[in-house]
């Protein structure tokens, strides 16, 4: 069976071993060096000044939202525009934080916002969460230019993006902050873990208090200092003294040092993920039966998992039928059309359609794309694209 997740880990036995020896001989387990260490050569290495170890990539989005409410930069009440192609979590901290969201169509060609589509909805938001769906984009750059002119604060969802990139740019850098996911599966995997990046100082400060607690045991000294000084807090009293509103969204060391190990292996886990698409795409290109992507604006594409939208009900159904009798594990893109979800309808008073999203919710389905796929296991998966 061609299986959605394959492994693991990337280069697994190699990595278990290590992880099995780290873990013999580590006196602490919880969050310390090793997920310090990991902050770090992620945002060098994704390009941006902070990053934000956490516990999985739908907390990093719900630690997000709440800071960003602390802060005073998002507001009860405030419209927020997200992807109706999207994952629950992207959603989900809205509805919680008491903000309304408002789910905005894809485009057929790249799955993702469009420029014009978000043009109909951004005179009314004060921020938009944007989802880089499955590892493609839009025209980022007219995107984020369309919320600089608006004064919407852009926010990026890259949990199934890592290292795809559009002029010149890596995805989920054309914001003030974006998130990330760990999860067995993504292109890194730490087991869970996910991450938050930015390159705003007072954001990163106040992500890093709300992520344990609200206490600041994990800034530097001289911003614990000044946050002491201004809340009149006595060292006695420091360790225990709770800043804003806060949870425990914190990783272990455990996370910390496997994402050390698969850091290595960011370029070989992209390359290969961008081949594949690229033969995928190749192989889909000629069936008349299924709609096709125009990512041609990206410089890399760093697919998530392959999306077939198929043209009619009954053409999924078969193709589905195909892809499982030929023993390939298939799921529908995504969640679909995240109106459609049960959770939307109950807390979110609104029924317009999204033609679009309900076309890949009824007559989509994606397949796996990681690194491990074998030459027969690529070869199976064109000739069915090909169909």
């Amino acid at each position: 069976m061609i299986k959605l997740i394959k492994s693991t880990f990337h280069h697994e036995a190699q990595t278990r071993r290590a992880l099995a020896d780290f873990i013999l001989h580590q006196d602490l387990l919880s969050m310390n060096g090793q997920c310090r260490r990991f902050e770090e050569t992620f945002a060098a290495r994704q390009g941006r000044r902070h990053a934000v170890f956490v516990s999985n990539g739908s907390v990093a989005n719900l630690l997000l939202i709440q800071v960003l409410v602390n802060q005073g930069v998002l507001r009860r009440g405030d419209r927020v525009g997200v992807s109706a192609l999207t994952w629950p979590t992207n959603v989900m901290p809205l509805i919680q934080l008491g903000l309304e969201p408002v789910a905005i169509d894809c485009a057929l060609d790249t799955l993702n916002i469009s420029p014009q589509n978000l043009g109909r909805h951004v005179s009314g938001l004060r921020a938009l969460f944007l989802t880089n769906v499955l590892g493609f984009c839009d025209d980022l750059p007219a995107l984020r230019a369309l919320c600089d002119d608006h004064g919407v604060v852009l926010l990026e969802d890259n949990c199934e993006a890592l290292g795809s990139s559009v002029a010149g740019t890596l995805l989920g850098n054309f914001s003030l902050a974006s998130t990330f996911s760990f999860f067995v599966g993504h292109h890194l995997s730490t087991i869970e873990g996910g991450m938050v990046c930015t390159d705003d100082d007072d954001l990163y400060e106040q992500l890093v208090i709300s992520r344990a607690h609200g206490w600041d045991r994990n800034l530097t000294p001289d911003r614990q200092q000044r946050l002491r000084t201004e809340a009149a807090v006595d060292d006695f009293h420091a360790k225990y003294t709770f800043y804003d509103l806060a949870s425990n969204f914190r990783p272990t060391e455990i996370n910390g040092f496997i994402g050390n190990r698969q850091i290595q292996y960011w370029d070989e886990i992209v390359d290969a993920r961008a081949a594949h698409f690229a033969r995928f795409q190749q192989a889909m290109a000629g069936n008349r039966d299924v709609h096709q992507l125009d990512l041609n604006h990206m410089d890399t594409v760093s697919n998530f998992a392959m999306p077939v939208i198929c043209r009619t009900p009954e053409l999924a159904e078969k193709y589905r039928a195909e892809f499982e009798a030929a023993g390939v594990e298939i799921r529908p893109v995504i969640a679909g059309d995240i109106t459609r979800q049960p959770f939307y309808r109950r807390y979110v008073a609104e029924s317009t359609e999204r033609p679009v999203a309900r076309l890949a919710h009824t007559n989509g389905f994606y397949f796996g794309n990681n690194p491990d796929l074998t030459e027969d296991e690529l070869t199976t998966l064109c000739d069915l694209l090909g169909n």
